[in-house]
């Protein structure tokens, strides 16, 4: 285990924190999750909302010390302490437990601030505290939820939804569509993009260098043979192969019924439902109180509590922080993931051109004093060349005492002044 005092010596993770719907658990989720001292030693939250709505719902939660400092923007924030960035000053009207069109104003004030921040690098990590759409709807917001927002803010098509508790880790082909339109947003194309992107989230976002996935059908019993749907044969399994073919390790489809409730679920690294509450469900009856939902395919990072705004329970100090919690925290692991796979790929040595090598070595060189180029063309040009003086050396040597080496009676020879060789 590490040590809080090797943690104490590598720079904190930004954490942007959007404050979600002011009028659900949103806020409550966040002071709950961050009231505990031992995450600032990994990390400095930073809330965009305002010192005076968080205010209101602290003396709502019984959560002890919340203490916190409040800058204007990220490039005031401190390291190691909780930030509130104020996004709005004026008093803001808070009607627990409803959805208005204030409460959804100021959620996409909150989401569009630190959406830009972490743009621009100021936080490293954004995690999202839930927002009513229909919230949303009525302030202007023109996407389903964060995940098509994000994605659209990225340049990307579509991203993919991912929900994560350990090592259960459940990702949607298709994510806020009506159930009649599932079929037809099925195609060979999409589910095959979404096992790609499947695929490389999890070697890439978790560590997994080999990983296993598993593909449920879309009919009861993966359509038993046609009997019950031909969308396995027709669309899902070609997708599967055609993924197989490129070297991925994907199988199925399997029913999706029996698929949660056995071993078998155990065997693979990640789960590909067709849609929402066919993976969601199930995966949150596993794993309500810890899970996370994590955007895959963005050059981001960004998670979220698998929960919504509870507008019933709101100010009511029944919230768990501990989804927030786990939020963060995998936000953080996957971030160091992606500083770690950069430094493995990284190239340690450095690639000098060729004639930028040959300037140093001759600059490394010692050369007659005074450093005058003249000189050192009339030296080269007066020294003997290194062939000849090395004949005369071992003549020389060779020579018995008292009697003229042979190379002086064969210079003497030779008008030419030549050596002969």
């Amino acid at each position: 285990m590490e040590k809080a005092k090797d943690k104490s010596k590598r720079t904190p993770i930004r954490v942007g924190i959007s404050i979600g719907d002011i009028n659900g658990i949103g806020p409550e989720v966040v002071i709950k999750a961050l009231n505990d001292s031992q995450m600032l030693a990994d990390c400095t939250p930073v809330i965009y909302a305002s010192s005076k709505t968080i205010n209101f719902h602290k003396k709502r939660v019984h959560a002890g010390e919340f203490n916190y400092v409040t800058v204007s923007s990220a490039d005031e924030i401190k390291n190691r302490k909780i930030n509130i960035v104020n996004v709005w000053d004026d008093e803001v009207p808070i009607e627990l437990g409803k959805i208005t069109e204030s409460g959804g104003s100021h959620a996409l004030k909150s989401l569009d601030c630190a959406t830009k921040d972490l743009a621009s690098g100021k936080v490293d990590v954004l995690v999202t505290a839930p927002i009513s759409k229909e919230a949303m709807a009525k302030a202007g917001f023109k996407f389903p939820g964060h995940t098509e927002y994000l994605a659209d803010m990225a340049g990307e098509e579509e991203a993919l939804m991912l929900m994560v508790a350990g090592n259960l880790r459940v990702g949607l082909v298709t994510t806020h569509m009506a159930l009649k339109d599932v079929p037809a947003a099925m195609t060979i194309e999409k589910i095959h993009g979404k096992i790609k992107a499947f695929e490389q989230s999890l070697r890439k976002d978790f560590g997994i260098r080999r990983p296993k996935i598993a593909v449920l059908g879309l009919n009861p019993h993966a359509g038993e043979n046609g009997k019950m749907g031909d969308e396995e044969q027709e669309v899902i399994a070609p997708s599967i192969s055609k993924a197989k073919n490129e070297g991925i390790m994907v199988f199925g489809p399997y029913p999706a019924d029996s698929f949660f409730g056995s071993s078998n679920r155990f065997n693979f690294d990640g789960i590909l439902a067709m849609f929402h509450d066919q993976g969601l469900s199930a995966f949150k009856a596993i794993a309500f109180d810890e899970g996370v939902n994590f955007t895959a395919g963005l050059p981001v990072v960004r998670t979220s509590p698998d929960h919504g705004t509870a507008f019933d329970i709101a100010g009511k100090d029944l919230a768990s922080g501990a989804s927030m919690r786990h939020a963060i925290y995998l936000a953080m692991d996957v971030y160091r993931n992606h500083q770690l796979e950069k430094e493995i790929n990284a190239d340690p040595l450095e690639i000098t051109p060729p004639k930028e090598y040959e300037r140093k070595e001759r600059k490394g060189k010692p050369g007659p004093k005074g450093g005058d180029k003249s000189k050192v063309e009339t030296a080269k040009k007066s020294a003997p060349p290194k062939s000849e003086e090395k004949k005369e050396q071992s003549h020389t040597e060779t020579a018995p005492k008292g009697e003229e080496a042979p190379v002086e009676e064969k210079k003497s020879e030779n008008p030419s002044g030549e050596a002969e060789s």
